[in-house]
């Protein structure tokens, strides 16, 4: 088989049938991302590849790092040429990581380079890519080039969502940009920075930062968006009364320390509280678990956050998840929500954790999240799917998203689309699954759009 040719990944005559008459023309509906609206807003140019390439992509910089590049080819004051012609010289020799992968595919749809990436090559990449992104190229066409039909960018609750406005208002775009109700400095209350943020927001109880918030959450929605997003290392899970969680947020606006039980505490509060408000909006609730973010204290303090030195953590999520969710259900307020972790171990165990909390008449209420992170590679999405199927119900799978800052990550949906076709392919052609024409294409259609638009109703 021929590097990256357009049967890519597509081995069985059924996953390409899939894949080109179902899967690939469908449009892109990317419910989860970083992209900056600001950036959207003003359809922002770009002077070069690296620019657009390695600016800001964490997963090329920790390759490069582990290839013992320089930092100063990554993060530093490297001429942007050298930079790309570090990066080619590396990933010439990522054999197994998706970033060989998706960047031939980036190369490819964007700028029609099918040259495979090396040292001997950059300079020729550098050229070629680097006439379109001149004359041709930003962030609205990279857009409208992947056929996306939505994006759900991350946002603080007060955010004042300008960009997004501007974005709405100006009709230039045909892709709808919603904002996603982030608030995770809301709940950091252990966070040195959690009083700073309650005084710029004007915040001066727990029932105000309540009230806030839910004017907040209602603007969003307001805005389009059905979708909120928790970052969780752990699941909290510790019940105190109202009057206790009041006390607490009093002691850290005070400077006063805060043990382990209050933190946790708090958390299971507002989680407990934002997952009420949720539910009677019908914003999905999305829970992102077991990252350790940070790691690198040195690094951090030169580079801050976001920059490559995060890892998958190892974690007990399964009982005080349970008990969470089931307080939710108790209490009636359980919303839609995504479970992602980024421990690809845990996929079997939140697969099955769906199966107790659906209902509603909602097709897939309780979601296994897709690949993420880490796991966005070959193996890493196989083993996702692999789970569902097995515990819990492909057909009701709202599909891939992104989880990018990138304005090139688009064909990780492609990636996505072809795993998942050649996956139901090779199941089907082995005799294990009926080879109804009609029901698999529209099991694919459903996975690649259908349920997610379905799902988040916007």
């Amino acid at each position: 088989m021929a590097f990256l040719d357009e049967n890519f990944l597509l081995d069985t005559k059924t996953a390409k049938h899939l894949y080109f008459d179902v899967a690939k023309e469908l449009p892109i509906y990317d419910y989860h991302c970083h992209l900056n609206p600001k950036e959207i807003a003003e359809d922002k140019k770009y002077n070069n590849i690296t620019e657009i390439w390695l600016g800001g992509d964490h997963y090329k910089w920790r390759f490069m790092r582990s290839m013992g590049v320089d930092e100063r080819y990554m993060t530093g004051d490297a001429d942007p040429y050298e930079k790309f012609e570090k990066y080619c010289e590396c990933i010439g020799y990522a054999f197994g990581n998706p970033l060989y992968h998706w960047s031939h595919l980036e190369l490819q749809r964007y700028f029609g380079i099918y040259t495979p990436i090396s040292l001997d090559t950059a300079k020729e990449i550098w050229e070629k890519a680097n006439a379109v992104l001149t004359t041709s190229f930003s962030a609205q066409t990279a857009i409208n080039q992947s056929n996306v039909e939505l994006i759900g960018t991350t946002d603080d609750p007060f955010d004042t969502l300008e960009y997004h406005k501007i974005i709405k208002e100006s009709g230039k775009l045909k892709t709808r940009v919603v904002p996603t109700f982030r608030p995770d400095k809301a709940c950091a209350i252990e966070s040195p920075d959690f009083k700073p943020y309650m005084e710029k927001a004007g915040v001066v109880s727990f029932e105000d930062l309540k009230d806030k918030l839910i004017k907040r959450l209602d603007y969003f929605v307001s805005m389009g968006s059905r979708i909120s997003d928790h970052a969780l290392v752990t699941v909290p899970f510790v019940i105190k009364s109202d009057k206790e969680i009041s006390k607490i947020f009093d002691k850290a606006m005070k400077d006063k320390a805060l043990t382990t039980e209050e933190v946790e505490a708090y958390r299971t509060a507002m989680l407990l509280f934002l997952a009420r408000e949720y539910k009677k909006r019908d914003v999905v609730m999305q829970l992102h678990m077991s990252a350790i973010r940070n790691n690198n204290t040195r690094m951090f303090k030169r580079l801050g956050p976001d920059t490559g030195f995060d890892s998958i953590g190892v974690f007990s999520l399964a009982e005080n998840l349970s008990r969470l969710l089931d307080t939710m259900e108790i209490e009636g307020n359980l919303p839609k929500t995504i479970l992602y972790s980024l421990n690809p171990n845990d996929n079997y165990m939140l697969a099955t954790m769906l199966g107790n909390f659906q209902g509603d008449g909602i097709k897939g209420k309780i979601q296994l999240g897709s690949a993420w992170w880490f796991n966005d590679h070959l193996d890493g999405m196989r083993e996702q799917l692999k789970a569902l199927e097995s515990e819990g119900a492909l057909a009701a799978f709202v599909g891939m998203t992104t989880d990018s800052r990138s304005f090139l990550s688009y064909p990780r949906h492609e990636y996505f689309r072809r795993i998942l076709c050649q996956r139901i392919g090779r199941i089907v052609e082995n005799g294990e699954f009926d080879n109804n024409t009609k029901m698999l294409d529209k099991l694919v259609a459903d996975i690649c759009l259908n349920n997610a638009k379905n799902y988040f109703g916007m």
